[in-house]
């Protein structure tokens, strides 16, 4: 198949904007948590040989259809890419990189979880390519640790964490908070635990109970209790900003913190509207080819992505064109989830110069729009659902 021309329409391709990245998913984990509704899976045998074949089939496919655009990021993501066998990402890595013209600053991260961090293992991911390691520690204490279904003590994260700052230059963690019973006061003290580990990036995310998860059968059964009400849960968000802003490292994103020059690229592709690839079992990606951005998806079953792949060239299960209004949208939806916001003049282009219903949420403070830019206030962010239904709905 002959690549297209780059050249020709990169310069006029929304896209560019946020730049070109690539999302793996590796779907096995050790165990799955109550919580989680990402697609992953526990497994007694993985065939590595099968995936790295198929996950190279992918690569090649995809750089047939992109040709040599600038790659900005890599993200492997799971389930526990950590589980992986190094030379999986290596060789995965190898593939991408002997493809795609790559950026200077290259960011490959790996999420890992802290039962299955060895010093070994994680020089060997850092030999294989890997810059930046995104650790799941999600609580600092044991009690809540394992209500919350994890399989590690907070001893246990500690010192993976330990192991990920001695061996990668760039080291993020993840922790829930608005957990069960969890008071104003546990939540301020672990929060100031955490910041004392002077992290660069953080991100941290309020419990929410997800539809089809272990946490969902247990809340519709009764048994899912102390979690807290909507003024209590507020009162966490606000006990967040505040901590954390004082600590020098303030929010990009609705729920990640960095200092400056910390925050994640390859997240920023997603909330900017750049363009990304989506390999491995439920993957999704955003890809513009000839002027049209595609949605595409992946067969979300580990055994019928590897059948996809192996028998038909693809593990896609389908792509659509999104339509005009489809992309403002998603562009606005994902954009203000950022501090900085949104260009309005980007906005324009995309939505053909559609209006926004503004008046009223700047009156009430909840936005802001200066030097072009749209932005959702501290006020407004912690309502950032009800402020997009309020932008978006007079249009439908």
């Amino acid at each position: 198949m002959p690549l297209p021309a780059p050249d020709d329409t990169a310069t006029t391709e929304d896209w560019q904007a946020a730049g070109f990245g690539i999302y793996v998913h590796w779907p096995y984990c050790a165990a799955k948590c109550p919580y989680c509704d990402f697609n992953s899976h526990v497994a007694a045998t993985i065939d590595h040989a099968r995936w790295i074949s198929s996950y190279l089939v992918e690569v090649e496919r995809y750089f047939q259809e992109t040709g040599p655009r600038l790659l900005r990021s890599v993200f492997f993501g799971g389930g526990t890419p950590s589980l992986m066998d190094p030379a999986t990402v290596a060789e995965v890595i190898a593939a991408i990189r002997a493809r795609w013209p790559v950026a200077n600053d290259l960011e490959i991260t790996l999420e890992a979880n802290p039962g299955s961090v060895e010093a070994g293992r994680f020089r060997a991911f850092r030999e294989a390519g890997v810059t930046r390691v995104s650790l799941g520690l999600q609580a600092l204490n044991d009690p809540d640790l394992r209500r919350l279904g994890r399989i590690h003590s907070a001893a246990e994260g500690l010192a993976a964490l330990e192991v990920a700052r001695a061996t990668f230059d760039r080291v993020s963690f993840d922790l829930i908070y608005a957990r069960q019973d969890q008071t104003p006061d546990d939540w301020r003290a672990e929060l100031r635990d955490a910041l004392a580990l002077q992290p660069d990036h953080l991100s941290l995310y309020q419990l929410t109970v997800e539809p089809g998860t272990a946490f969902a059968d247990r809340l519709a059964r009764g048994g899912l209790r102390g979690l807290p009400d909507e003024d209590r849960a507020a009162d966490l968000w606000d006990m967040t900003q505040e901590l954390t802003a004082t600590a020098g490292l303030p929010p990009y994103e609705t729920s990640n913190h960095a200092r400056a020059g910390a925050e994640s690229i390859h997240n920023r592709i997603y909330w900017q509207s750049g363009d990304w690839l989506g390999i491995g079992p439920g993957a999704h990606g955003r890809l513009t080819l000839q002027g049209t951005r595609l949605a595409t998806a992946a067969f979300r079953a580990p055994a019928a992505w590897l059948d996809a792949v192996e028998r038909r060239g693809t593990g896609e299960s389908g792509r659509d064109a999104l339509t005009e209004d489809e992309r403002a949208e998603e562009f606005l939806m994902m954009g203000l989830r950022l501090t900085e916001g949104i260009d309005m003049a980007r906005w324009t282009r995309l939505s053909g110069d559609r209006p926004l219903p503004l008046a009223s949420l700047r009156d009430d403070g909840m936005m802001t729009l200066s030097d072009d830019r749209l932005r959702v206030t501290a006020t407004g962010r912690p309502v950032l659902n009800a402020i997009l239904r309020a932008l978006l709905t007079p249009s439908r």
